[in-house]
């Protein structure tokens, strides 16, 4: 071997080197959050759901549909163009500190961020409001418009739902940002880790397994429920629960429905809870080579069914492209759904204020002007 080949192997070995060290230092960032350890830990292996060292769904759950595999799936998402918006997003923005208080709305916010004023109480789920959704800003931007909430614009929040962990459901920047906003968080089993990693007082938080009922205040109550998905932040998968809730206030019963596939547990929970005023379940990011993990739209109207709900939130959405459909199908695809005729369905701008009580306010089809 001549000294110059040498010279070339050496240089490729410590340049290979210095990017593997430099991945591992990217990774153990605070971004990424923290795998669950100690006590944490002990608890979650005493859950029915863990299982050979990681959470399971109730039902067998493989990433892609038989005969679909992931690396094929992964080479179609970046050889398939979609379409995304040209223009900036319509929206009108709800001044969230000035709600009249004797109200219930739902404000949704792009995605699967929303915001609820319920008998009294500030509820924020999902919050992703840092532009971007992922662990650098220059990957999976925010559409223009999608974005017109900051976090200067969220108001005291009593109730904090975080269903998941990934970066599109539970954003590091935001949460960093609302912190001093927060009363209570309300979320899976192990996520506490994450929080914890990013100043949250544990006294804050609690993180529970499904089927648990969480005594939130007088009147109020947060039901931690089954959902089909997956989590992780980084390159390993289900070390902290995905979760779907019931959220029971005096006068209200909402289905916060997080991430995740069709499977038995919307008819299990409809049968539980008997009905729902509103449910808001995921319509976008789906795929048929994985529809284990994402709802498609006929299977999320056939979830609102289930559900037993007299209105639906679709969302997850409008904000990000994560999939390979064109970014207006899921709203175009669900607002033609028959079961419109049985379950009212609303699609409210970004920012736009959802009255609960009033079953007559109407939505247009604001995706149809958008180029």
């Amino acid at each position: 071997m001549n000294k110059m080949l040498k010279i070339v192997l050496v240089t490729v070995i410590l340049l290979l080197v210095v990017l593997s060290l430099g991945v591992v230092v990217f990774m153990n960032t605070s971004r990424f959050g923290k795998h669950p350890s100690g006590e944490r830990l002990a608890k979650i292996k005493k859950s029915p759901n863990y299982k050979n060292g990681e959470f399971q769904n109730l039902n067998p759950t493989p990433m892609t549909t038989e005969g679909v595999s992931v690396w094929s799936t992964t080479i179609d998402f970046f050889l398939t163009t979609v379409k995304t918006p040209k223009s900036i997003l319509p929206s009108k923005k709800t001044d969230l500190k000035q709600l009249n208080p004797s109200e219930n709305v739902v404000i949704w916010m792009g995605h699967s961020s929303y915001f609820m004023q319920l008998d009294g109480k500030k509820v924020l789920v999902d919050p992703v409001l840092s532009g971007y959704a992922g662990p650098v800003s220059f990957t999976t931007k925010a559409y223009k418009g999608s974005d017109v909430y900051t976090t200067d614009d969220i108001p005291d929040i009593d109730y904090l739902i975080l269903t998941h962990d990934h970066w599109d459901h539970m954003d590091h920047n935001t949460l960093i940002k609302l912190k001093p906003k927060i009363k209570k968080i309300i979320t899976g089993l192990g996520n506490g880790a994450h929080l914890e990693r990013w100043g949250f007082n544990k006294e804050k938080f609690k993180e529970e397994d499904w089927n648990t009922e969480i005594q939130l205040d007088e009147g109020f109550t947060a039901h931690v429920l089954p959902s089909r998905h997956f989590s992780g932040r980084g390159l390993k998968r289900n070390q902290t629960l995905w979760a779907s809730f019931a959220l029971i206030t005096p006068s209200a019963k909402i289905f916060i429905g997080g991430d995740g596939g069709y499977d038995t547990h919307f008819a299990d929970i409809g049968e539980k809870f008997g009905s729902f005023d509103l449910a808001v379940l995921e319509n976008g990011q789906y795929g048929e080579g994985w529809r284990y993990i994402h709802l498609l739209p006929n299977q999320v109207a056939q979830a609102a069914i289930d559900l037993n709900a007299q209105t639906l939130l679709p969302v997850h959405s409008a904000k990000f492209t994560l999939s390979m459909h064109n970014w207006d199908e899921p709203l175009a695809k669900i607002s033609k759904h028959p079961v419109k005729k049985s379950i009212r369905i609303i699609t409210p701008m970004i920012g736009e204020q959802v009255n609960l009580k009033d079953t007559s306010q109407k939505f247009t089809k604001w995706w149809e002007q958008v180029n």
